[in-house]
């Protein structure tokens, strides 16, 4: 027993229009690619010549002799004070304990 009511729609599918990208559309959009690269480009080689050459347009050290001598010692003490706070945070300024001979008075 066949249904008659029932019908098959044969007819081929509506197929959906995608919109064809011309060449104009691509020249646009790899141009803004580009003028969004370039402006990168630029505000990153400004940013390394800026930070690069701080100390020619500001000076770090004073003019006058007696205080740049003063500023310059303080400098080095602060750096080696740096050097003496790394070694105590790794720990490298405490003897070590791998061997009885390294030891500071303990077992010999």
């Amino acid at each position: 027993m066949s249904d008659t009511n029932t019908t098959l729609d044969h007819s081929p599918a509506t197929p959906t229009v995608m919109p064809r990208r011309t060449s104009q559309t691509k020249a646009k959009k790899q141009s803004g690619l580009r003028s969004i690269a370039l402006r990168a480009l630029f505000g990153l080689t400004l940013m390394a010549a800026v930070t690069t050459s701080v100390g020619c347009f500001v000076p770090i050290y004073s003019a006058r002799p007696e205080r740049r001598v003063q500023q310059m010692l303080y400098t080095s003490e602060d750096l080696r004070a740096l050097v003496d706070e790394w070694e105590r945070f790794w720990f490298l300024d405490s003897p070590s304990h791998l061997t009885p001979i390294r030891t500071h008075g303990g077992i010999f």
